[in-house]
C-alpha cells in the first residue's frame, strides 16, 4: 500500500524536553511501522530543527521526496503542556514552513492508494489550494482526513471542505461538535447520507474506546479501550487512523481493524512519544 501524507512536520517541545511530531507525521510513521509504503508531503526551514526533522522523518522509514525545505521560514514548532490526566494543550506558532507547502512537479509520476491530510495544515490558503490541486489532478484511490482542531487554526470553510472530499473521516468526540455546527447534522448517520463520499467515520472517544460508522452500510461498529496508565494523548488518535488504515486494506474486516486500532492506541497513550517503539 502506497500513502501521500500532507501537512505539518512540528516538533512538540515540553518543559524539559522535544519530540518530532505533527498529527500528519504521526499518522505517516505508524503506517509505515505497519508496512505501508509512505511519502510525506510537507516543508521545513532551512534551519537546526528542520534538519533534526529530515533525519528524524527518514528514521521513521518515511520517505523525504516531497519534503522542502524553505529559506525563509523557520520548522514549525508546538509548545505542549499536560494537564495532571495527561491531556495536552497546544500553543502552534505560525507563519512558518509548513504553511508554504507547495504541489512537487514529479508528483503525478506517482499513483497512491490514499492521500491523507488534516484540518490544521489548512489554516493557511496557500495548502488550501495545495490540496485543492492534488485532488484534482493526482492518481489518488482514497482520500483520508484527519479533523484536528487547533483553536484559532479552524474554520468552517475547512471542515466542509473536508466532509466534501473525504471518504475515510476520522474524528474524535471532543471535536464532533465543530463537525456537527458546520454542516448542521447531529448524527454520524446524517452526515454520510448528506456527504455521500464518506465511506467511513472513525470516532475517536478516549479511553471509552472508539465507533466505526459504515456510511455504506449505515452500520456502526463499537469496541472499548483497555485500561492503561496514561503517559501522553498526543499521537493517539494518529496511530488509531493509521492502524485502521493499513489493516482494513489489508484485510477487509471492520470489526478486526478497529479492534487492532484501539490496541495500539491505548499503547500508544501509555508511552510519552506520539510514535514509541511497538
Amino acid at each position: 500500500m502506497k500513502i501521500l501524507s500532507f501537512g505539518e512536520i512540528i516538533w512538540d517541545v515540553y518543559e524539559n524536553e522535544k519530540f518530532i511530531g505533527g498529527a500528519p507525521l504521526n499518522l505517516a510513521a505508524h503506517c509505515s511501522k505497519q508496512g505501508a509504503e509512505v511519502f510525506m508531503l510537507s516543508s521545513v526551514g532551512n534551519d537546526d530543527l528542520g534538519k533534526d526533522a529530515l533525519i528524524e522523518v527518514k528514521n521513521f522509514n518515511v520517505k523525504t521526496d516531497f519534503v522542502s525545505v524553505n529559506n525563509e521560514k523557520e520548522t514549525g514548532k508546538c509548545i505542549v503542556t499536560l494537564n495532571k490526566n495527561g491531556v495536552p494543550s497546544y500553543n502552534v506558532l505560525t507563519d512558518v514552513a509548513y504553511d508554504y507547502i507547495k504541489v512537487p512537479d514529479n508528483i503525478n509520476n506517482f499513483q497512491f492508494d490514499i492521500f491523507c491530510f488534516g484540518t490544521l495544515a489548512l489554516r493557511s490558503s496557500e495548502n488550501l489550494e495545495t490540496v485543492k490541486s492534488i485532488l484534482k489532478k493526482s492518481n489518488i484511490k482514497k482520500v483520508y482526513c484527519d479533523i484536528n482542531i487547533r483553536p484559532p487554526f479552524f474554520s468552517d470553510e475547512t471542515i466542509l471542505f473536508a466532509l466534501e472530499n473525504a471518504n475515510i473521516l476520522k474524528v474524535s468526540d471532543e471535536e464532533l461538535h465543530y463537525v456537527t455546527e458546520a454542516c448542521k447534522y447531529n448524527k454520524l448517520s446524517d452526515i454520510s447520507q448528506k456527504y455521500d463520499n464518506l465511506e467511513f467515520i472513525l470516532l475517536t472517544q478516549g479511553d471509552k474506546g472508539a465507533t466505526v460508522y459504515d456510511c455504506k452500510n449505515k452500520k456502526a461498529y463499537s469496541q472499548t479501550a483497555p485500561k492503561v496508565k496514561v503517559a501522553s494523548s498526543v499521537g493517539a488518535g494518529d496511530s488509531f487512523g493509521a492502524t485502521f488504515l493499513c489493516e482494513y486494506f489489508k484485510t477487509n474486516d471492520i470489526s478486526r481493524s478497529l479492534k487492532k486500532s484501539i490496541e495500539i492506541s491505548a499503547f500508544v497513550v501509555s508511552k510519552k512519544e506520539a510514535i514509541p517503539e511497538y
